[in-house]
């Protein structure tokens, strides 16, 4: 185990600094200085709890990990990010969540700041990955939210292992192969990492791509996913893709036994909200909220959907008699 940085939490809202060259636009505005806080380390700041980063080896891999540690006795939530996505676009979803709960981020082998793999992987193999960063952790439970690619790795770990999560989030997600998909045109856009790799065209299809906010505002989207300079190769993003040939978990929904909490936007392209309908009608144990915008609401616009992500889960605490 390495440690990495220890950044702090948020502070309020600080006066906007100037960027390297090219990253004016970005500084100027309000998510613009929240990513602003992720290059920039000092010590814990009295308005909120620190957050560590650091590199865990779990069985043969190495995962960049970020801990935000919160209050003693609360579940940890933990964050599975979208395809191509580092944990820094949790950032602003993070920052208006309680500081009382402790909040776990990581980044998949090959994105971010973990290391690519040797040979692929398939997504029926990672419960095991979530399952022994939550022991190396010393959490053995976790309330569990999952974004769009990250949504399928939460269902399967739910499914798999069961006793490892308390309660399930699923954001602007769907079950997989047998699914209803999104337009032709957006699904071959995603085939390819360009956007998380190119701002420029990251900004041109964002509106198209993702929908919601992006449509008015691409900048946005375009900063989100460019929330961190540091990259992984090209092949982390096809090994994310490839991880789902075939995969589903449409037969087994009704077997799902964590209540869970299914948010899906109304102008998703890439996730079209029957998907969210479906699950909600398979899962024994869900409820829908079916929210106005696209497939980045979460992290673009997160006081919006935190409120509803923080009364899930409040409400298993209280049910459940764990601290307030």
């Amino acid at each position: 185990m390495t440690a990495d940085q220890t950044r702090p939490g948020p502070a309020g809202e600080e006066a906007s600094r100037p960027g390297p060259a090219g990253e004016e636009d970005r500084a100027g505005s309000g998510l613009g200085r929240v990513l602003g806080r992720l290059r920039r380390a000092g010590p814990p700041g009295p308005a909120g709890p620190a957050e560590r980063m650091r590199v865990l080896a779990v069985g043969s891999r190495s995962i960049r990990v970020s801990v935000r540690e919160g209050t003693a006795g609360w579940p940890p939530l933990l964050l599975c990010n979208g395809i191509g996505a580092s944990l820094e676009l949790f950032q602003p979803f993070v920052d208006v969540l309680d500081p009382r709960r402790p909040v776990i981020r990581f980044d998949m082998p090959g994105i971010g700041g973990s290391p690519a793999p040797v040979v692929p992987y398939h997504l029926a193999m990672l419960p095991s990955l979530l399952a022994g960063l939550l022991d190396q952790l010393g959490y053995a439970q976790a309330d569990v939210l999952g974004i769009s690619w990250g949504g399928g790795l939460a269902q399967q770990f739910a499914l798999s292992r069961p006793d490892r999560v308390r309660r399930l989030v699923l954001v602007a997600t769907a079950p997989g192969a047998l699914m209803v998909p999104g337009r032709p045109w957006v699904l071959l856009r995603m085939l390819s990492p360009r956007r998380h790799r190119d701002p420029g065209y990251a900004a041109r299809v964002a509106g198209q791509l993702y929908g919601g906010s992006a449509r008015k505002d691409p900048i946005v989207a375009r900063d989100l996913l460019h929330a961190t300079t540091r990259l992984g190769p090209p092949r982390g993003y096809y090994y994310q893709l490839i991880s789902m040939l075939g995969w589903t978990s449409l037969p087994w929904l009704p077997k799902l036994r964590p209540p869970t909490l299914i948010l899906a936007g109304d102008d998703d392209p890439i996730i079209p909200v029957v998907n969210a309908r479906i699950m909600n009608w398979l899962i024994r144990r869900s409820r829908l909220h079916v929210y106005h915008g696209g497939h980045l609401e979460l992290a673009a616009h997160p006081g919006r959907l935190a409120a509803s992500v923080e009364e899930f889960l409040d409400a298993g605490l209280t049910a459940e008699g764990s601290p307030q």
